[in-house]
Order: structure tokens, then C-alpha cells, then sequence
């Protein structure tokens, strides 16, 4: 059984690879780069919206100190601006220059977020829910994030047409 956290870090893993191959990808290559955003895209919806409705809910739920609930609010906004560059960044000429800007701060901010996101919020996590209940977690993120691919698999990710930004 997967808990939840061994699940999202599996996903920051899968993201922060494309983004390095996206990072990479020359600019005569743009239809590399586009597919390459295709597959970042969607891993990013999915992902985001797994944490936003399942994780950080029941994270935030679990927290006893005010205080601690500063990484969670940090987090949200970290996903915020990460749509927007990603919006940004579906909007621009794959064969530009400045697809490569936009792709580095995109790969920048999501790196930022997940080694933050693993080194104090997992290990926030890891203290105040026992096993059972991140192992619950995952079988519900799982569930969610299936739900959600097979909503793209049929047009549709997280309530919005196939190819639309987030």
C-alpha cells in the first residue's frame, strides 16, 4: 500500500524530470517541447488538484498550532503561481526563446515547491497522522487521481475541456 506521501513525492519526481527534459529541448524542437507541455500539463491538474482537494484539507484539519499552518498557506500560493506561469507558458510560441524563459521559472518554482513541500510539510505530515491514515490518504488521492485521468483520457480534466489551461 502506498501512503500519500510516498505517492506525491512520486509525482514530484515524474514532473520534475519533464521539466528537465523540457528545459533542455532546443528550440527547433518545438513539437517536442509542446508534447513534452502536454504531459507536464496534466500531471501538474492532476497533481494539484489531488493535494488541494484531499491532502491539504486533511493536512491543515490535523494541525493543532496556528502557527504551523503557514507552510499550508505557502503551498497554495506556490500552486497559484505555477498556474499562472503555466498558463503563460501554454500561450507561448514553443519555438521561441521565450517558451525557454517561461519553461525555467516554471521548473524553478515547481523544483521550490516540492523540496519545500517534502522537507517540512511531508515531515510535518509524517509527525501528526499515524501510518494508517497516510495510507488512507494515498488510497484516496489514487482513487481521485484515476478519476481524473480518466476524466482527460475522455476529454475532460478536472472539469475543464482536454488542452484548456488550468
Amino acid at each position: 500500500m502506498t501512503n500519500a506521501l510516498t505517492m506525491l513525492k512520486e509525482d514530484h519526481k515524474k514532473v520534475k524530470a519533464l521539466l528537465e527534459e523540457l528545459a533542455e529541448a532546443p528550440d527547433r524542437e518545438s513539437r517536442k517541447r509542446q508534447e513534452l507541455l502536454g504531459q507536464i500539463s496534466l500531471e501538474l491538474v492532476v497533481h494539484t488538484t489531488i493535494e488541494e482537494e484531499i491532502f491539504y484539507p486533511a493536512f491543515l484539519g490535523a494541525l493543532k498550532d496556528k502557527e504551523d499552518q503557514k507552510i499550508y498557506y505557502e503551498a497554495q500560493e506556490e500552486h497559484k503561481a505555477a498556474k499562472v506561469v503555466l498558463a503563460d507558458l501554454q500561450k507561448a510560441d514553443p519555438a521561441s526563446p521565450s517558451f525557454h524563459g517561461k519553461a525555467k521559472v516554471l521548473k524553478e518554482l515547481v523544483l521550490h515547491h516540492a523540496k519545500e513541500e517534502e522537507s517540512e510539510m511531508f515531515d510535518q505530515a509524517r509527525s501528526i497522522f499515524e501510518k494508517e491514515e497516510l495510507e488512507e490518504l494515498g488510497r484516496k488521492l489514487e482513487a481521485r487521481k484515476k478519476e481524473l485521468l480518466m476524466k482527460q483520457a475522455n476529454g475532460v480534466t478536472a472539469g475543464r475541456p482536454a488542452g484548456a489551461s488550468i
